[in-house]
């Protein structure tokens, strides 16, 4: 049996959405160094295998060589030894950042799952709690929830994706024990929050860009909110929650 679904949150997340990348490169380690520094309590990335293994946090699919002529090449294609040096490893994350942080891991590629799971066992016991895993697939969460009781899941979702609507979807997330359902900031409503939070499923919203969608989801009772402007984001935190 997995932890019981987490208490909804007294103050909610600040995850800085690759790294904030409204200030550095994403996913870099720049990005995600200066992110904390500049008080986010999250760090958002995103999670993909290469050819030998290897997991890194890499959003695209593909990447572009030193050389340009060369074209772009696919990241699942490729020797780890063969990514540009500024693309990162989990296991580099932690080991720059340290682990006081919610970590929001997109997994693009399934198979990146356990090496993310396993480089947050490596850098401590209580960090696997602090690290969120998310994906497109309800069923595939499923599995994860049987395989892992140590982490949070999260599902990536739109409403108009929810074939028998919110509520019977939040019904079973709760029974599944998911821990919290993603949708973009145009999808949420106060009312949709707290049929969430009804069942013990946490809230959070991604592209939180502007000050005026910051204070409609923090007014509508969120979470977690993901913004690429970990100043515009963690100064409406602060305003809204003192």
């Amino acid at each position: 049996m997995g932890p019981r679904l987490p208490a909804l949150m007294s103050r909610p997340i600040g995850f800085a959405h690759r790294g904030g990348m409204a200030h550095a490169p994403q996913n870099s380690l720049a990005a995600f160094e200066r992110a904390l520094a500049m008080g986010a309590t999250g760090l958002e990335s995103d999670a993909r295998i290469t050819v030998d293994g290897e997991v890194v946090l890499h959003h695209d699919s593909r990447f572009r060589p030193p050389l340009p002529h060369l074209g772009t090449r696919k990241v699942r294609a490729t020797q780890r030894a063969d990514l540009p040096a500024a693309v990162v490893s989990p296991e580099r994350l932690y080991e720059s950042c340290g682990t006081e942080f919610e970590f929001s891991v997109d997994i693009k590629d399934p198979d990146a799952a356990m090496g993310v799971v396993a480089a947050a066992r490596r850098a401590g016991a209580e960090t696997p709690r602090r690290l969120w895993l998310c994906s497109g697939s309800l069923g595939l969460l499923e599995e994860w929830r049987e395989r892992w009781s140590d982490v949070r899941l999260v599902l990536s979702t739109r409403r108009r994706l929810m074939e028998h609507g919110p509520e019977r979807l939040a019904e079973r997330m709760s029974r599944k024990r998911i821990d919290a359902v993603n949708m973009p900031h145009v999808d949420w409503t106060g009312g949709t929050a707290v049929l969430f939070h009804r069942f013990g499923v946490l809230a959070f919203g991604w592209d939180a860009q502007h000050d005026r969608t910051l204070r409609e989801l923090l007014d509508a009772g969120l979470d977690a909110v993901y913004s690429d402007h970990v100043d515009r984001m963690m100064s409406a935190i602060a305003a809204y929650y003192g």
